[in-house]
């Protein structure tokens, strides 16, 4: 690992030790010295679930009511009138087999995939490329639908989706560190009270253990919750 910069040093002093109201923790974190490009800022929350059994797996996807300060990149697989209307909502791709061998032979370049129910079977084969980027459309994710059109505008709003690690921790982007402190509280609170409705009723203990926000360059903060 190579020696922190003066800039890392500096905020790493600025660090609070304790987890702080979430008022207070967002200040603290736009508080850091910052690099010259507008970091994203994300959310990461360590729950007590365990990521072996299938109905302690934390999936979903929310829309942030301040988006997350990206335009996101949207292929759809759909035709006829759901097609058009993906169009109409702004997805940045819609096809079918032209769109699946494009995507076959390598093509990723989008941050989300969409399909109608009934281009699942052309989707499925897709799975082996898709999959491991977290790209495959899911019915649990909201991904696949028949209501293309309303979901690509839901994306394009600043809809994030997740998944739990390994571990059984949930991460996410909520914002760029240029937004205003009460649109960064505000989408993060969005995402922390969307995950903890997700609570699994098996879910022995505590089910949230920690929550922490951090910029793509800064020192993390924990959040009191």
């Amino acid at each position: 690992m190579g020696k922190p910069s003066k800039r890392q040093r500096a905020a790493m002093a600025k660090q609070p030790s304790e987890p702080q109201p979430l008022s207070d923790a967002v200040q603290s974190l736009q508080s850091f010295d910052k690099p010259k490009f507008d970091q994203t800022v994300e959310v990461h929350m360590r729950l007590g679930v365990d990521p072996n059994q299938a109905d302690q797996i934390i999936r979903g996807s929310v829309v942030l009511p301040h988006g997350i300060g990206k335009q996101q990149r949207v292929v759809v697989f759909a035709r006829g009138d759901a097609a058009t209307a993906a169009e109409e909502a702004g997805a940045d791709e819609v096809g079918q087999e032209d769109l699946a061998k494009k995507i076959k032979d390598g093509w990723t370049d989008f941050d989300v995939c969409i399909a109608a129910p009934d281009m699942m079977g052309l989707v499925g084969p897709l799975g082996r490329v898709l999959g491991p980027r977290g790209l495959m459309p899911s019915p649990r994710a909201g991904t696949v639908t028949p209501d293309v059109g309303k979901v690509v505008s839901e994306y394009k709003a600043g809809k994030v989706e997740f998944r739990n690690d390994k571990g059984g921790n949930v991460h996410a982007m909520v914002g760029k560190m240029s937004f205003d402190p009460k649109q960064l509280e505000e989408n993060i609170q969005a995402f922390v009270d969307f995950v903890l409705g997700l609570k699994p009723q098996t879910v022995k203990g505590a089910y949230v253990r920690g929550v922490a926000i951090c910029g793509t360059m800064s020192p993390s903060v924990r959040v009191a919750i």
